[in-house]
């Protein structure tokens, strides 16, 4: 697929900031004060610039709002109310910190928890389509989840499990690649199951369906090629995990710290781009290019 820039800053942005609305709200210690302040204002901001950054790749921008009524069928309807009810709960969570001082911790339990149902809904977004194959996997939730988990607790500052979680994400990372290139071949798409077709032999295309791209086209087919993709495999994984933790294991600075949070959100935003540049989608076979 058309690797968009609106929804790479989105998943990576609102996964941070919900990962880190997380654990602060699991924290048995949190914050309060300017320090809670400081630490909700910039979990707000990532989760809330990152669904601002989603509606820019809408056609309708004005009628996003219409799509929070759907959520019996539709999983962006669910992210919505989700993402809304997380803002609302944590907010309320961080007002508590930082001008009574205290909280009830179930409070924070609810807005960790809606947190999580956020980021797991902007995954099953993808995971539903079948229509991709590479998305098409219950790793894809994992990978989400696993790099708002260590990408919030990298910047809640838990050097004690941060470098676990990196490392686990950084195997689910891989594992997803490594079924993602097979997962295309695997689904069974032909040219034939595309156009309907094949129940009357092979099918071969003699011309393009257009003379000139399409939306479709324009959408949905996009390629990169492999070695392009196994250079920026290895960048993502350096900048996400393995950067990350040899910054975390020198003894602490608050220059190091900031520069393995910036490493980490460089190293998903590569993540990103690859999630969608590689996003094989079953209409490029009608259109002879897959």
């Amino acid at each position: 697929m058309h690797p968009a820039p609106s929804v790479i800053l989105f998943t990576t942005l609102s996964g941070l900031g919900f990962g880190l609305l997380f654990w602060l709200g699991v924290d048995s210690t949190p914050p309060t004060g300017w320090g809670a302040f400081a630490f909700f204002f910039i979990a707000h901001a990532l989760a809330v610039g990152g669904l601002i950054a989603s509606t820019f790749h809408l056609g309708h921008p004005e009628r996003a709002w219409r799509a929070l009524s759907q959520w019996r069928s539709s999983w962006l309807s669910r992210e919505g109310i989700c993402a809304i009810s997380a803002l609302v709960v944590s907010g309320a969570y961080g007002a508590a910190l930082i001008f009574l001082g205290q909280a009830p911790g179930w409070l924070g339990w609810l807005g960790a928890l809606l947190s999580l149902l956020t980021v797991y809904t902007t995954a099953m977004i993808y995971t539903q389509l079948a229509t991709i194959p590479r998305w098409n996997t219950a790793l894809t939730p994992v990978l989400f989840l696993g790099l708002s988990l260590s990408g919030g607790a990298l910047l809640s500052g838990r050097v004690a499990i941060v470098s676990g979680l990196l490392g686990v994400a950084g195997l689910v990372q891989l594992a997803w690649w490594l079924r993602g290139d097979r997962a295309f071949a695997a689904s069974g798409s032909t040219l034939g199951t595309a156009t309907g077709l094949g129940d009357r032999g092979e099918v071969r295309s003699f011309a393009p369906p257009h003379t000139a791209p399409n939306y479709l086209m324009r959408e949905f087919v996009f390629v990169i090629g492999r070695k392009h993709a196994l250079k920026l495999r290895v960048i993502a994984v350096f900048l996400m995990v393995i950067l990350p933790i040899g910054l975390l294991m020198t003894p602490f600075s608050h220059v190091l710290a900031v520069l393995a949070v910036l490493s980490h959100i460089a190293g998903v935003a590569v993540s990103r781009w690859l999630f969608f540049a590689q996003a094989e989608h079953v209409v490029g076979l009608y259109y002879g290019l897959r």
